[in-house]
């Protein structure tokens, strides 16, 4: 029975680290990407995974798009001198990706292999803070059934964007605040078949559900700073959410607070959750702060961590290590 105990996760078998319990189990791949000699990701800010099961990682060190096979095997980077700070990616049916840059203020549409086919945004020139107009310092974007692009806008602005698919400005909704509708830091954002949008409400404690025209349905509590969020597709689809651990020294050694994975339902309850008893940590199958999330075809979950920069808050006054992880796959046994 899955949903008895979701907090009990983390155990050891043939020396690989096991989380979950029930029907959502996975086995940690250690050293799952096989980098080149002397390259580092830094931070993982966001995991894409296409059609062939191949893995774009979107990450702030010198190469931001590396691209692997299923089997961790590298294949190609691109990126190069194009992002700013990568924060968020998403890809649609045809296996054309959307980048968001929140050091620039943009979103990219692109091929597979790099190729910029559509920006929307000026590169390098924020919309005035707070004034709702698109961007500044967007997070993230998520696709509509008819293609329609939303925008999570993000951390200098508290709005969601809807673009139709050439780029359009259409509508958006959203002001700073605690009710329903508001936001506090709209971090990242996702759609489900039936055309709901699900936003990230992080500094919230939330995720907040909407329809297509940006009317509040609906709002999911009982998480701690909802960072990543997944939906795993179909009818009645599973959601990952990446909570982050506490940010205050107040409060960053009590446990049960994560960082960790959480797997919920439609209506937002609990069926299981993946680490985060006590605390963050370097060991495999804890998390520093899952910033990004993709699942294959084959149900295993790849996690991006911005471990660099929330080092500080979670190991406040520990130096930062030389080689921090910022990528794990979570392999699903069946």
């Amino acid at each position: 029975d899955f949903g008895r105990d979701p907090g009990r996760t983390l155990r050891r078998t043939d020396m690989s680290a096991i989380l979950g319990s029930g029907k959502h189990r996975y086995r940690v791949v250690e050293n799952w990407a096989k980098l080149p000699p002397g390259w580092e990701f830094r931070d993982v800010a966001a995991v894409a995974v296409d059609s062939k099961d191949r893995v774009y990682v979107f990450n702030r060190g010198q190469h931001p798009m590396i691209v692997f096979d299923q089997d961790g095997n590298f294949l190609r980077s691109w990126g190069e001198g194009l992002f700013s700070r990568a924060h968020g990616i998403d890809i649609d049916e045809d296996d054309i990706l959307y980048c968001t840059d929140d050091g620039d203020h943009t979103v990219r549409k692109l091929t597979t292999d790099g190729k910029v086919l559509m920006t929307i945004g000026v590169p390098g020139k924020p919309a005035p803070f707070l004034s709702g107009k698109p961007f500044n310092r967007c997070t993230h974007t998520a696709l509509s059934p008819k293609g329609e692009i939303y925008v999570s806008d993000g951390y200098g602005n508290s709005v969601v964007h809807k673009y139709s698919p050439d780029g359009k400005h259409l509508m958006c909704w959203g002001t700073t605040g605690t009710d329903p509708g508001q936001f506090n830091i709209a971090h990242n954002i996702a759609t489900d078949d039936d055309g709901y949008v699900y936003v990230a409400d992080r500094e919230n404690h939330r995720v907040q559900v909407f329809n297509g025209k940006g009317k509040y349905e609906a709002q999911w509590n009982n998480m701690h700073r909802p960072c990543a969020l997944y939906c795993c597709g179909g009818k009645n689809p599973r959601f990952i959410i990446g909570e982050l651990g506490p940010g205050m020294p107040v409060n960053t050694k009590h446990t049960n607070l994560g960082p960790r994975l959480a797997i919920v339902d439609k209506k937002g309850n609990t069926i299981a959750r993946l680490g985060g008893e006590h605390g963050p940590g370097l060991e495999p199958g804890k998390f520093l702060s899952p910033h990004g999330l993709a699942v294959d075809s084959k149900g295993s979950i790849y996690v991006g961590e911005v471990s660099y920069t929330n080092w500080p808050s979670t190991h406040p006054g520990v130096p930062v290590p030389r080689h921090l992880r910022s990528l794990q796959k979570l392999e699903k046994i069946k």
